[in-house]
């Protein structure tokens, strides 16, 4: 069974990130069910956040970052392999910004 595009964004960084629909489902029924019917609100995070990091744990993976309210942000985690399309790893709310080289900034 293949998989079906949720949505595709792009990002500041000149580059799509694919959301698949079966990666959303894992995210908001397992692992962030804050963020069910959240896909405008990540799909704005992926397209216009207000600073990216890379991950000092994945030189592949972005952390991007949206504020939602004082100190408290949407963070969006993608992977861009070399030989892949992009994708989105997991999308969560947060009370922090991870450490990171920071590769852009609104």
């Amino acid at each position: 069974m293949e998989n079906e595009t949720l949505f595709v964004a792009q990002t500041p960084l000149g580059f799509t990130v694919s959301v698949e629909k079966q990666r959303w489902e894992l995210i908001v029924t397992q692992k962030h069910p804050v963020l069910l019917e959240q896909e405008e609100l990540v799909k704005a995070t992926l397209e216009n956040p207000d600073e990216i990091r890379r991950s000092r744990a994945d030189e592949s993976g972005y952390l991007l970052y949206k504020t939602i309210r004082t100190k408290r942000w949407i963070c969006a985690f993608i992977k861009k392999p070399d030989n892949r399309p992009n994708f989105l790893i997991t999308a969560y709310p947060t009370d922090a910004i991870k450490e990171g080289e920071i590769i852009w900034k609104k």
